[in-house]
């Protein structure tokens, strides 16, 4: 049989199993299978779970291109979320990525079962599972290209000194002091990115779930760097789907899937940008203290709000021991007519793209950027841990359709109810309000044109695909 040559590409998607991480990985997968290239999503059996039935705005088994693998690690220690901790970073999930590392043999055994019937196997990787896929290198017919699941403004300042001085020349005195990455990780997890970012040095390129339109600057600083390192450079973001319709729900699962519709059908019911989303994403956890301020703030702001109350996911979210977070006596039935509270998951981004939903308070993990930018909303921006407070930066003074609600310098101190209050009065207001969600809506609207045909991401997105297909 003569194989078609556009046939002759595989891909080997490798994520860390973290939601953040997995989503904007299965969503490039989508990407890339459009171009009708086949592609392998190869995970843990749990995380391939986990990311199927949380996925928004398309469904996965509907298109014929994308092979799920489910692989063995071994068990792990699975702790609960520390709120109370001195730091706010999830260590309870460095377990869990030290155990994924052990994927290396069924990936490596993957990986030689693909590469004698392909002409070209490209590995897309997760930057944290950089370790796994080192044996690549062994196959003649192997290039892999590392995925950075954040912004490529905080990843120049973690990564590169010479660049990091760069973008603190080209943006400013007024943000050096908030350009840190003090507290933003325990040490343990400094060990592991520095490990994982040695083997990152074995791949042909970097990829970002950013663009030109939001990103350029920064990404010209990167690829000048890349080019003395001949590296290739890939922004082909956003990776999220940018048209959602109602008819795509997932029912992967029955709870999921009335969470869903319970969250659209009460937004249905608000006015147009009337109602700020409130959510501090899979890996955040707050004390008690904090819980209460946020949701005697969101009462007394007056505006209506959907709000995620939930503790950070546990490295199995399969497992029956979760623990829920509690709000003041009868806060749900007294903001009935106000707010509407969602427990554990939410589909953030079926949210996001809402014609009620106005503002979205943050933490400022880059999935949540990048979805609410794609969908023109502004943030009110509370960072918490890892690459957050940077990614804050990006959004409040640089791209400039936000605020913050909390300095990173302040970081552990609890943000009282009149600042939770006043964060929303003044992102869904009137007067300074007003400026930041139109500068948000312009914004997302100029990403959203420059995916479509003739657009800027779109055409860089087909020069990947030339590349890896060439």
């Amino acid at each position: 049989m003569v194989v078609d040559q556009k046939h002759t590409v595989v891909v080997v998607m490798i994520p860390l199993p973290l939601q953040g991480h997995l989503n904007q990985l299965l969503h490039l997968s989508r990407l890339i299978s459009g171009h009708n290239v086949p592609v392998h999503f190869a995970c843990t059996t749990a995380h391939g779970r986990q990311v199927k039935m949380r996925l928004q705005g398309w469904n996965p088994n509907k298109i014929a291109t994308i092979f799920f693998h489910d692989l063995p690690i071994p068990p792990f220690i699975c702790p609960p979320p520390t709120p109370n901790s001195t730091t706010n970073f999830p260590s309870h999930l460095q377990p869990l990525c030290e155990a994924a590392t052990h994927l290396r043999r069924p990936i490596t055994s993957l990986l030689r079962k693909l590469s004698p019937s392909t002409r070209r196997l490209v590995v897309i990787h997760d930057s944290l599972m950089s370790s796994v896929v080192q044996d690549f290198v062994s196959l003649p017919n192997a290039e892999s290209y590392t995925f950075h699941s954040v912004s490529a403004f905080s990843i120049a300042l973690f990564t590169s000194k010479k660049v990091g001085e760069q973008i603190r020349k080209l943006i400013g005195p007024q943000t050096k002091e908030d350009l840190s990455f003090d507290g933003c990780f325990t040490p343990e997890f400094k060990k592991f990115i520095a490990v994982q970012h040695e083997y990152a040095k074995l791949s042909s390129g970097r990829i970002y779930n950013t663009c030109r339109i939001i990103e350029q600057p920064i990404l010209e600083l990167l690829e000048t760097e890349a080019r003395s390192a001949n590296k290739l450079l890939w922004a082909l973001g956003p990776f999220n789907p940018l048209e959602l319709k109602r008819s795509l729900l997932q029912l992967f699962d029955r709870i999921y899937s009335t969470i869903v519709e319970q969250c659209l059908n009460w937004l249905d019911k608000q006015a147009s940008k009337s109602v700020i989303f409130v959510s501090f994403g899979t890996t955040t956890s707050f004390s008690q203290q904090q819980i209460t301020e946020i949701a005697t703030g969101l009462e007394n702001s007056g505006h209506k709000f959907v709000w995620v109350v939930r503790e950070a996911d546990r490295g199995d979210i399969f497992r029956d021991d979760i623990i829920h977070v509690k709000l003041p006596e009868g806060y749900e039935n007294r903001v009935k007519d106000q707010g509407l509270v969602v427990r554990e998951w939410a589909p953030q981004l079926d949210i996001l793209g809402h014609p009620s939903v106005g503002g979205f308070m943050s933490h400022c993990g880059w999935n949540s950027c990048i979805e609410s930018v794609s969908m023109g909303v502004p943030i009110a921006a509370w960072p918490v841990h890892s690459d957050q407070p940077n990614n804050a930066v990006l959004i409040t003074k640089i791209l400039k359709i936000g605020f913050l609600v909390k300095e990173w310098c302040r970081k552990e101190e609890v943000v009282v109810s009149s600042a939770v209050e006043n964060a929303v009065r003044r992102l869904m207001g009137l007067t300074e309000g007003e400026e930041v969600r139109r500068r948000a809506a312009a914004l997302g609207h100029r990403v959203r044109k420059s995916a479509l045909d003739g657009g800027a991401s779109q055409t860089e997105f087909g020069s990947f695909i030339d590349h890896i297909t060439r």
